[in-house]
């Protein structure tokens, strides 16, 4: 065993410059350039703070694969805090996403993606292209089927199983079609809109129904590879982890089915080990680590704020945690800290936080810290909203970020 590091010795491993406007996509930034003038910019894209809104990803994912200049204004989502005033006097409903484009506000998240083709073009497909018409009735009766699995009790559990197969089999013929991962020949329209709801698929039947669509589909196994080849989509993308969490609130529900493999699963997505998980398949970088730590130092005042457990305390726990992560050095937390380790684990969001692999280095290192010295589990995540993350815990840092 060893002391843990100090902030000072940890603030100095913690390099990790990031170029949030020019460089890669990136859950942080409030502008995006692309190298061009600010004075191009003429789209500005409202969208949740937590990068959990799936149409939200559609119009991100959109614009950052078009390179279309935008400022981003970022806004609470109804199941975790109150709706910004502002925003309800834009957009009376406060439904997200909405979209300025020359000054004319744009809702709902095709008629946004239609208004943009009109000006800058479509992303290789127009969104109206006799190819993509079908695909998106497709990708609508996929989205059908998974609520109907997911969302419903059990009484009926066999028959929306089958009828989820039944459509994901149409999905898997449809991109048997081309000789590439993609809908049509080349990445475009058709994939951005498949992303936000495919992505949750894929966490959610995991997590609450034991089935792995990415695992039992090899069509989509090779699709999710081709996305995952793309900057824009890893920027965007999150795991399994954030989503079996968030989704709840935003669906009314999610119904576990309670199967051997479904508990497996959802042990392993909820206690670890989380690498390995298939929700990504991309070789891990190595600033994983330095990524992780560098998100903690940002906004670790805050952290130590509102975690359940004593500050000094926690403090001393997230120290020990963040150690082990950077050094692989053991450090013996402070009795008792298990519990606040463990609040801390369960609410690392990606992509808000930090990306996928680094996310799952800092749970792996809080949760191997936290087993020192105990099993108590944090306060559970609220299944009817989650106000546990509430970003007006973070709106200083947030405006900084």
């Amino acid at each position: 065993m060893t002391l843990p590091l100090s902030w000072s010795e940890l603030e100095s491993l913690a390099d990790f410059p990031r170029d949030f406007i020019n460089g890669p996509t990136n859950a942080h930034a409030r502008l995006r350039l692309f190298g061009r003038s600010e004075s191009e910019v003429r789209v500005i894209l409202y969208r949740d703070h937590h990068a959990w809104c799936p149409y939200c990803q559609k119009v991100w994912l959109w614009l950052e694969e078009k390179q279309i200049p935008y400022r981003i204004e970022k806004v609470t989502m109804f199941c975790y805090g109150t709706k910004e005033s502002w925003y309800k006097r834009k957009v009376p409903s406060g439904m997200l996403p909405a979209l300025e484009l020359d000054g004319r506000l744009i809702t709902e998240s095709d008629d946004i993606l239609l208004s943009l083709e009109s000006v800058f073009g479509p992303l290789t497909q127009s969104m109206s292209d006799r190819r993509v018409i079908p695909l998106r009735q497709l990708e609508r009766s996929l989205f059908r089927a998974w609520c109907s699995w997911l969302c419903r009790s059990n009484a009926q559990e066999q028959r929306n199983r089958e009828q989820f197969i039944t459509i994901v089999e149409k999905v898997e013929e449809a991109l048997s079609q081309t000789p590439g991962p993609y809908f049509l020949e080349e990445f475009g329209t058709v994939d951005v809109i498949f992303t936000p709801y495919v992505e949750r698929m894929n966490a959610s039947l995991y997590y609450y129904k034991g089935y792995s669509l990415r695992e039992e589909n090899p069509r989509l196994a090779a699709w999710f590879d081709g996305m995952e080849n793309r900057q824009t989509y890893r920027g965007t993308q999150s795991d399994f982890h954030t989503h079996a969490h968030d989704l709840p609130p935003q669906m009314g529900g999610c119904y576990e089915n309670g199967t051997p493999q479904m508990l497996i699963n959802k042990a392993r997505v909820d206690h670890g080990p989380w690498l390995g998980l298939p929700d990504v398949s991309y070789p891990e970088p190595k600033t994983s680590r330095t990524e992780a730590l560098q998100r903690v130092m940002k906004h670790r005042d805050n952290l130590i704020r509102i975690n359940p457990a004593d500050d000094q305390l926690f403090d001393i726990a997230l120290r020990c945690a963040l150690t082990k992560m950077m050094t692989d050095q053991i450090c013996l937390p402070p009795q008792g800290s298990d519990l606040g380790l463990r609040y801390l684990r369960d609410r690392i969001s990606v992509p808000r936080d930090m990306s996928i692999y680094a996310a799952k280095r800092l749970r792996q290192a809080i949760e191997e810290t936290a087993s020192l010295v105990g099993d108590q589990q944090g306060t559970p995540i609220p299944v009817n909203h989650r106000r546990d993350q509430d970003p007006a815990q973070f709106a200083k840092a947030l405006k900084q970020a």
